[in-house]
This record gives C-alpha cells, sequence and structure tokens, in this order.
C-alpha cells in the first residue's frame, strides 16, 4: 500500500467531501458579514446607526438559531437535508440581496439567516458521526473542518474585497450565491456518502418519518416571514431579543442559586462569571464587520506600500492570524505545562480580554499620530489592532465551548450550551450599539470623526481590560469553583 493508499484509509468516507463542502458553505457568510454594513450605508443610504443595528440583528439571529438548528436536525429532518434546504435559502437570499431593492435586503437577509442559522451546525453533526466516540482521528477531522472554513473565509473576504474596491456590490453578491449552490452540488453529487447516521430520525419509518419531515419543512418556510417582520423593526427587535437575553441570564441565575449539589453549584457560579467576561469580549470583537470596517473606512489610510487594500480584506488578519496562531499556541502552551506553569480557563479569559483591551487602545494611538492634514491613520495601527484581537479570540473561543462539559451538570448541559450561544448573539447586538456611536459626517472627513472615535475606542479598550484585571484578581476564587 503506496503512502497516498494509506492516507485515504485514514480518512472516514465522506470526511474529505464535508471539508470540500465547508470552504464552499462559508463563502456566502463571509461575504454577508464583510459587506453588508458597506452596502447599507454606501448603496442603500442607511446611516450609521441603521447599518450597524442591522449588522447587530444578522449576528444575533445567527447564532440565535444554531441551537435550534441543531435540535431540528437529526430530529425533524436529516443534518444532510437541513443542510441542503439552509444552502438553498441562503442562495435565494444572495440572490434577492444582489437585486440591488430595500426589500431584497430585508427578504434576503431572512432567507440567508433562516439558512445559516439552521444548518450551520449541520456539517459538525454529519462529520462527527463518521467517527466512534473512542476514534482518535476525530480531533484531526475537525481541525481539518476548521481549516475548511478559514479557507472560505480567506476567498470570501478577498473576491468581496476585489469586487469593493470598484463597488460591484452586484457582483459581490452574485460570487456569494454561485458559491454557496457549489455547496450544494457537492452535496448532491455525493448525497448517499453523507447520509446520517444513528441519529433520532432514522429509528421512524411511513408516517412518522414523512411527518416529521413536513414539520421540518415548515419550520424552515415559516420562518423567513417572521424574520423578514422582525428585520424591518430593528429597533424594536434588539429590545425584545436583549429582554430575552436578560430573561434567560436570571433564569440561569436562580436555577444555580438553587442547585442543590454543592460542587456542580460552585462550577455553575464559574459559568455565569465567565458567560460575563465573554459577553464583554465578543461585544468588541464583533465590531470587526460594522463599526471598525466604518472607521477603516472613513479613517484609515488604506493603502500599503503604494497597493490599495479593500475593507473586507482587512477581515482576513483575522484568518492568517488563526490558522497560523492555533498550532503555535496549542504547541506552546503545552511546552509551558510540561514544565509546570499552569495555563488554565480563567487564566487564558483575563489574558483575551487584556489583549481585546490593548487591540483597541492601539486604535487612539494611530488616531494621536494621525496625519494632520487628512486626519487619516496609518495601516500599521489597525493592523496591530486585530492581530491582538485574533490572538484573543485563539485564547478565548476554543475553550468556550469545551468548558460547558465540564462546569455544566449534565441534567443542564443543553441549556447553558445554548445560552452561551445567546451570549453571543447578545453581544453582537451591543457591538452593533457601539458601533452607531459616531456618526460619519457628509463631507466624509476623517477630522471630523477622529476625537468621537478616539473617546469611544478608549473607554471600550479601558473597559476590556479592567474586566481582564478583574477576572485575573478572581482567578484563585475561580480555579476553586471550578475544582482546579
Amino acid at each position: 500500500m503506496n503512502r497516498l493508499q494509506r492516507l485515504q484509509a485514514r480518512i472516514p468516507e465522506g470526511s474529505a467531501v464535508l471539508f470540500m463542502v465547508q470552504i464552499f458553505a462559508t463563502l456566502g457568510f463571509a461575504v454577508l458579514q464583510s459587506t453588508l454594513v458597506l452596502y447599507a450605508t454606501r448603496r442603500l443610504g442607511f446611516n450609521n446607526d441603521q447599518a450597524t443595528l442591522m449588522m447587530g440583528l444578522f449576528g444575533a439571529f445567527n447564532y440565535g438559531l444554531h441551537l435550534f438548528g441543531g435540535y431540528l436536525g437529526g430530529r425533524f429532518l436529516s443534518n444532510r437535508n437541513l443542510f441542503v434546504g439552509g444552502m438553498l435559502l441562503q442562495v435565494l437570499g444572495c440572490g434577492a440581496i444582489a437585486g440591488g431593492s430595500l426589500a431584497g435586503l430585508y427578504w434576503g437577509l431572512s432567507l440567508f439567516l433562516t439558512g445559516s442559522g439552521l444548518n450551520v451546525t449541520c456539517i459538525n453533526m454529519m462529520l462527527t458521526q463518521r467517527f466512534a466516540p473512542e476514534d482518535d482521528r476525530r480531533e484531526a477531522a475537525f481541525l481539518w473542518n476548521y481549516a475548511g472554513m478559514n479557507v472560505g473565509f480567506f476567498i470570501g473576504f478577498t473576491v468581496a474585497g476585489h469586487y469593493q474596491l470598484d463597488e460591484l456590490y452586484g457582483h459581490i453578491f452574485w460570487f456569494a450565491t454561485l458559491g454557496n449552490a457549489m455547496a450544494i452540488v457537492l452535496a448532491l453529487l455525493f448525497w448517499r456518502t453523507l447520509a446520517d447516521r444513528d441519529t433520532p430520525l432514522t429509528l421512524h419509518r411511513g408516517a412518522a418519518f414523512w411527518g416529521r419531515f413536513a414539520v421540518g419543512c415548515a419550520v424552515l418556510v415559516g420562518l423567513v416571514p417572521l424574520l423578514a417582520g422582525l428585520l424591518q423593526r430593528p429597533g424594536d427587535t434588539a429590545i425584545g431579543m436583549k429582554a430575552l437575553c436578560g430573561a434567560v441570564g436570571l433564569a440561569l441565575l436562580v436555577l444555580t442559586l438553587r442547585h442543590p449539589v454543592p460542587d456542580e453549584k460552585r462550577r455553575m457560579q464559574a459559568y455565569l462569571v465567565l458567560a460575563l467576561g465573554s459577553l464583554v469580549f465578543w461585544s468588541l470583537y464583533q465590531m470587526a464587520p460594522s463599526g471598525l470596517q466604518l472607521f477603516a473606512v472613513g479613517n484609515v489610510w488604506m493603502n500599503v506600500w503604494g497597493v490599495p487594500v479593500a475593507p473586507q480584506w482587512v477581515q482576513n488578519i483575522n484568518t492568517v492570524v488563526i490558522v497560523i496562531g492555533g498550532p503555535l499556541l496549542a504547541a506552546l502552551f503545552a511546552r509551558w505545562r510540561a514544565r509546570g506553569w499552569p495555563v488554565d480557563i480563567p487564566q487564558q479569559f483575563a489574558a483575551s480580554l487584556l489583549l481585546m483591551g490593548l487591540g483597541f487602545l492601539a486604535l487612539p494611538l494611530g488616531i494621536h499620530f494621525a496625519d494632520p492634514a487628512t486626519g487619516r491613520s496609518d495601516f500599521s495601527w489597525l493592523f496591530l489592532s486585530y492581530v491582538l484581537q485574533s490572538v484573543g479570540e485563539l485564547l478565548i473561543s476554543p475553550v468556550g465551548y469545551a468548558m460547558i462539559g465540564r462546569l455544566a451538570p449534565k441534567q443542564y448541559q443543553g441549556i447553558m450550551m445554548g445560552s452561551w450561544m445567546l451570549v453571543t448573539g447578545l453581544a453582537s447586538l451591543f457591538a452593533g450599539d457601539f458601533s452607531g456611536m459616531v456618526e460619519q459626517p457628509v463631507d466624509g472627513s476623517a477630522l471630523s470623526t477622529n476625537a468621537a472615535y478616539a473617546t469611544l475606542f478608549t473607554q471600550l479598550g479601558v473597559g476590556s481590560v479592567v474586566m481582564g484585571a478583574v477576572l485575573f484578581g478572581l482567578r484563585p476564587w475561580l480555579r476553586r469553583l471550578i475544582g482546579r
């Protein structure tokens, strides 16, 4: 058996297909995430506050529907069917937005978000079904899948930025349409290979199966007009979603205080404290496609060594840091732990908030040293900010979902996982609020907004550093709660 045959033998059937599917499935989200605010402000006439609020709802709906999609897939629709159905909605959504109308934007976003919100967990579910519980190849397969997602982001950001230089928004969204359509084509070509394995739905036959199938399809269709209506009332919708998140947080607090098992109660308390730290981090992190992008377009010299830099290309700083820095950071932590240096969850959360704060504090420095004639900051300050934020993401993101299995009692794991997703959705709404605080001047002059941006970034940066310091100070207490 030659080397290629040995490699193929180590890859379960369907894993390689899912890697390719992941690349194309990510393109539409990458395009919309990086272009929505620019399209709304520069083509549809939205002001900053309206555009960033829409971006906040985009993230909130996307993350909020993840949990529902995880429940729907494998119970009412197979993960395979839900993925293809969701991708079809994404294709229709990108096509509607490409039409260039305001109505097309609302209906396109509702179609896209229904699809992406419900089907994002399907690939992970299909992939994990390819491995037995004790299979040691699972971790490598998910690393490859994560790499495929980042390849998709890199391509999406790069192509969107290419067309953004000439503001060819129709080209941008048609590219997203074709990219997502390719994911459907691949899934259909390997339809049997991607079949679900050992899910609750596979236990049903005949009328029971088709009844569940009908319910799943009705959910897919029914969510679209619901989201379209909510998106057209963004202010009320944002308030309602914040109230919902607040109610969930209060319910979790009561659940924690009443929990009868002392050790589990202490771990639940640690979860609540770390969730607050996570909320601060992601609220700033998710300003990248909204407030930070508007700042880059209006207040930064988007040119490196004479080469124009498209706003979407800035997002690739994060992609590259994650792909390169992830393995390096994992090796560094392994070396530290081998030497007896503790690297624990509270420490990583505190460090991530410190890095996020420093990333935001780099921006007022750039404004201070900006060109006095134009008011535009050098691109290097924006680059530094994104690098610091991305390293912070590496510290907090991988441990976020993984720690829930350790901190949540078995009977509450689903609730606490869903609540962690809601934290990210709530953070998206706060990111929209922060991003809309600085109005762009009619003349487009950076000198008119630099002072406001410097104040905003300083306040956010200091807030994140303070939260990081508080978590670091609470580290001994949190370690006792967690049990380390």
